[in-house]
């Protein structure tokens, strides 16, 4: 069986391999890894907060670190060695899909209103949001079926994923940038959606069934 505990070992040097093996579950993940996956390989009285610190302490002169992003943590590299990692044009584990400017609209809609519909998303834009766009961010892992909206033929909402925080580099959704800042700056607008009980039913084009 696998030895969590460690309790052949001193203090010390049981909290170093549990350092070590925090470190390499993080490394070799594709996708930010949980506490709970974390808990897997240390003793139950290991305090995984206090061990994520001592292991970024010892990172501070890399160019990367261990960052938390979309409920767990990542290697991710520092922001200030970004265009040396774009200029080798090497393939990165951590890279998104790369997003049309309409794309990129629609999703930082969606991450801000969510719920949403894309009748809504529609109108906000003035224009219709095509399925062929949903679709594309959908495929990007962005993008997930949410419940049913409670307006008139009750078409699909859209709401975003774990990727999607994992992408750009956010724990919750909270992290995102204050909404009102966006709102003075003429980038989104609450007042932009038309309450759907006013729509005829069904005249807002989106999915059903």
């Amino acid at each position: 069986m696998f030895d969590r505990e460690l309790e052949d070992l001193p203090a010390e040097l049981r909290w170093r391999e549990w350092m070590l093996r925090v470190e390499a579950v993080i490394f070799a993940s594709a996708e930010p890894v949980t506490r709970g996956a974390l808990a897997r390989v240390v003793g139950k009285d290991c305090c995984i907060d206090l061990l994520i610190d001592d292991l970024r302490e010892e990172l501070r002169a890399r160019p990367y670190d261990i960052v938390a992003v979309a409920g767990g943590w990542q290697h991710r590299s520092r922001s200030a060695y970004a265009p040396a990692i774009r200029a080798s044009q090497a393939p990165t584990r951590s890279g998104g899909a790369r997003l049309s400017e309409h794309e990129a609209a629609v999703l930082m809609a969606i991450a801000y209103l969510q719920p949403v519909t894309r009748g809504e998303l529609s109108k906000i834009f003035g224009k219709e949001v095509s399925r062929d766009t949903i679709a594309s961010l959908r495929d990007a892992g962005f993008l997930a079926s949410g419940p049913r909206s409670p307006t008139p033929g009750a078409p699909y909402t859209y709401v975003t994923t774990k990727h999607f925080l994992s992408v750009f580099g956010m724990e919750t959704l909270r992290d995102l940038p204050d909404l009102e800042r966006l709102e003075d700056a003429g980038l989104l607008s609450r007042q932009a959606l038309v309450e759907e009980e006013f729509a005829e039913p069904g005249s807002d084009g989106d999915d059903q069934g």
